[in-house]
């Protein structure tokens, strides 16, 4: 059903009828289609279900046009990243184009479904510019950053779960948990691999959001382990060009403090909760995606 939802959104590009567009469109990298995967399993194959899939992975992926710009990003899914082949402003008008052709299918679909998926553009918008102002300082503070991968990262899987569940007349609130538990867990193991894949697998060098001004949770953790001396040797680092023995120490005292395990659990901890609420669904495929997405190397 994956490739049903490819052609919608072919489909709704080409309906644009401009071959520029169309041609930003199939430079863009596919990724995992997580949000379409879920609102599939749970909603089945349904005409409004693949059209709600599309909506929401065209929505994913203005996101993505817009944080690479954020983020001058080169690299985009091991691949050159848009702004990097045609420049910022052709990115920011080609997301802000999924953006609009993307509102303007989903007010086809279903009212409830579309206060549900545009509430959760609003966080996500929120949660770029939170993402923008913490990268601004070392930030130490754990409740901003849960609060800020929530808005950013998991409000759209949140509600790719729920309005899935609306459409097949399901309980929305174990889903709605499940997606907001799959959400936070995944940009946390994001942010750990970061830190423990090599540059090869990761499309990017390693410890790359800390020098880009990043402070996620292993590094608050890390933070917190440190005594006073260590403390401010860790402020100095942030939001600078690592040298290859800035990054060595980084990596000791992550070991030495054991905060990659301790940031696993958190992460695998909110994943054992959305299995059982899927598990006492009766719904195996999305505790499969669950196990699947803690597991994966990149």
């Amino acid at each position: 059903m994956l490739s049903a939802v490819e052609r919608t959104m072919e489909q709704y590009i080409l309906g644009l009828d401009d071959p520029e567009i169309f041609q930003l469109y199939q430079r863009l990298p596919s990724g995992k289609r997580l949000r379409a995967k879920l609102i599939i399993k749970i909603a089945g194959n349904g005409m409004k279900v693949i059209k709600t899939a599309a909506i929401v992975e065209m929505i994913h992926a203005a996101s993505l046009l817009h944080d690479d710009v954020i983020d001058d990003a080169d690299m985009r899914r091991r691949k050159p990243s848009l702004n990097a082949l045609y420049g910022n402003k052709p990115a920011i008008m080609f997301g802000d184009i999924l953006y609009s052709k993307a509102f303007f299918e989903l007010a086809d679909i279903d009212r409830r479904v579309a206060r549900v998926i545009s509430g959760a553009v609003v966080q996500l918008s929120q949660g770029e510019l939170s993402d923008v102002a913490l990268s601004q300082k070392f930030n130490t503070d754990q409740q901003k950053y849960m609060r800020m991968i929530y808005q950013k990262t998991a409000s759209l899987i949140e509600a790719s779960a729920e309005a899935a569940a609306l459409l097949a007349d399901k309980d929305p609130k174990p889903y709605r948990v499940y997606g907001r538990n799959l959400g936070l867990a995944f940009q946390m193991i994001d942010d750990l691999l970061d830190i423990t894949s090599d540059a090869l697998t990761l499309g990017k060098p390693a410890l790359h959001d800390f020098a880009e001004g990043k402070c996620t949770l292993p590094y608050i953790y890390l933070y917190e382990a440190l005594d006073g001396s260590d403390q401010v040797k860790l402020r100095s680092l942030h939001a600078t060009q690592l040298t290859g023995s800035q990054q060595q120490w980084i990596m000791q005292m992550m070991h030495r403090h054991h905060i990659i395990p301790k940031c696993f659990a958190q992460a695998r901890s909110l994943i054992d909760e959305s299995i059982s609420l899927m598990n006492d669904a009766g719904e195996g495929a999305l505790s499969k995606i669950a196990r699947e997405m803690i597991e994966r190397e990149y």
